[in-house]
């Protein structure tokens, strides 16, 4: 990679600058704000800052979007139909019309597009996948999923109330912030089925999107898998319970440890609570520079991530 765009000047932006110069010594970054407004102060990890996309198209080898969901179509079409690898940060877009726009220019113009759920990369997660695959706890009946984090916390810079995860028409709101939960839970146990959805504004954060989200689905297996998504919760809160035939497996994200629960004994899997969560995005860009050459790789690619997103509209749907 000689030369790269990130378009969006957030936190993630912010991210994907450094990683990009640590990973591509002597690499080219480029940025340009979402809005395309002209940026008077310094950008770290910027060699040059642009106020317009086709300042980039001859420029690049490829792109990152970062800008907040409801652009990431109109910032990453002009890219994808140049031939010009992107990848998008999550969620891909807001509306799936919005993100099958991309899926045909990106077929039409043979690009390669990949979206950046990055807790596919934790270590623990792949412990946690292959612990499935290789039925440790038996055959899987229930599962229970589930995130808390207090939503004014997320970024001690900035008032919460501004940011892109509190307003609606950016695409915030705990269904779309927090889909990381809808992906891993799709690539661990394969597409669900809703059967029952509440979404709710529960009025202590004073922001129009949903700030707490219950969702019960099912499996082709028919597991039964329960989700609760939160901006509330004063301490972060991840973990996952699988629960088998023969035990139970228990995931603590935060602390990225797996272990399993027999009738007798428990076994720590993996435990590694020091891990440094930046491996992940240095890990998912790697994995994009993989895909880009055509080499092995577990890029989420735009079709599934298409998938996530109309999880979600199927749960927006059936919501009381």
């Amino acid at each position: 990679m000689k030369a790269a765009a990130v378009i969006g000047l957030g936190n993630i932006a912010d991210r994907h600058r450094r990683n990009l110069k640590s990973l591509y010594p002597g690499i080219k970054v480029y940025a340009m704000s979402a809005s395309g407004r002209k940026v008077q102060n310094v950008i770290d990890n910027c060699d040059q800052v642009v106020n317009a996309l086709p300042e980039l198209l001859n420029a690049v080898d490829m792109a990152i979007i970062a800008s907040p969901a409801p652009l990431h179509t109109e910032h990453a079409l002009p890219f994808i139909k140049a031939g010009i690898p992107v990848l998008i940060e999550k969620p891909v877009a807001v509306s799936v019309s919005d993100a099958e726009v991309l899926l045909d220019a990106a077929k039409r113009f043979n690009t390669v597009i990949a979206v950046g759920y990055c807790l596919r990369y934790l270590p623990s997660a792949l412990s946690v996948k292959k612990l499935l695959e290789e039925k440790k706890a038996g055959t899987i009946f229930n599962a229970f999923v589930e995130i808390g984090q207090y939503l004014p916390d997320w970024r001690a810079s900035k008032n919460y109330k501004d940011s892109v995860s509190a307003s609606k028409t950016l695409g915030g709101g705990a269904l779309l912030e927090l889909s990381h939960e809808f992906d891993y839970t799709r690539w661990l146990f394969g597409e669900l089925d809703v059967l029952h959805a509440s979404v709710r504004n529960y009025g202590a954060l004073g922001i129009d999107a949903e700030e707490i989200a219950d969702i019960v689905t099912f499996t082709k297996d028919n597991i039964i898998i329960n989700i609760h998504l939160d901006f509330l919760q004063r301490k972060a809160f991840r973990k996952c319970k699988f629960l088998g035939t023969d035990g139970r497996i228990e995931w603590d994200l935060i602390n990225n440890q797996v272990k399993i629960i027999y009738k007798s004994d428990e076994c720590v899997v993996y435990n590694e609570p020091q891990y440094d969560k930046n491996k992940m995005y240095l890990d998912m860009l790697k994995d994009f520079e993989n895909y880009v050459h055509g080499r092995d790789n577990q890029c989420i690619t735009l079709a599934d991530a298409i998938k996530t997103l109309a999880l979600i509209n199927k749960i927006k749907g059936t919501a009381e």
